[in-house]
Formats: C-alpha cells, sequence, structure tokens
C-alpha cells in the first residue's frame, strides 16, 4: 500500500519526494538518483494543487499519454 503524500509538509527540503519511502535528503536509499525530488510546493508554490482545476478548463484529455489543447471556433 502506497503512503498518503502530504500537500503541504512543513519542511520538504528535508525529504526526496521521488518514491513511496520519503527518503532522508542525505540517505537516498532506492537510488532514485543522485540528487533528491523535490516536492511539487517547492518548484510550484504552496498553491500547486489548485492548478488542476484550472488546467482542465483549458485542456481536454484524449489519452493517458496526451493531453490537447482545446480549439476554440472563431
Amino acid at each position: 500500500m502506497s503512503r498518503k503524500f502530504p500537500a503541504n509538509p512543513p519542511h520538504p527540503e528535508r525529504n526526496c519526494w521521488g518514491c513511496d519511502r520519503f527518503c532522508a535528503a542525505d540517505a537516498l536509499i532506492c537510488g532514485n538518483g543522485s540528487e533528491r525530488t523535490q516536492h511539487p510546493s517547492e518548484m510550484f508554490g504552496e498553491d500547486w494543487l489548485d492548478w488542476d482545476t484550472a488546467a482542465t478548463a483549458e485542456t481536454q484529455v484524449v489519452d493517458k499519454r496526451r493531453v490537447i489543447p482545446i480549439r476554440r471556433a472563431s
């Protein structure tokens, strides 16, 4: 069973967020890479969860591998 992913942890810089282990930044047990994976709140800000609702209004999911912008009739 996978662990719940925290939306806005208090100190995201202390962990690697690349897998379900959430290793300490200096441990990297899983070998996910030579550097830790940043939490989305570090890259996009604390409102990163709100971006999904705005994106669905402008895009159409055609296939799980592709997202195509909706073309508006002029």
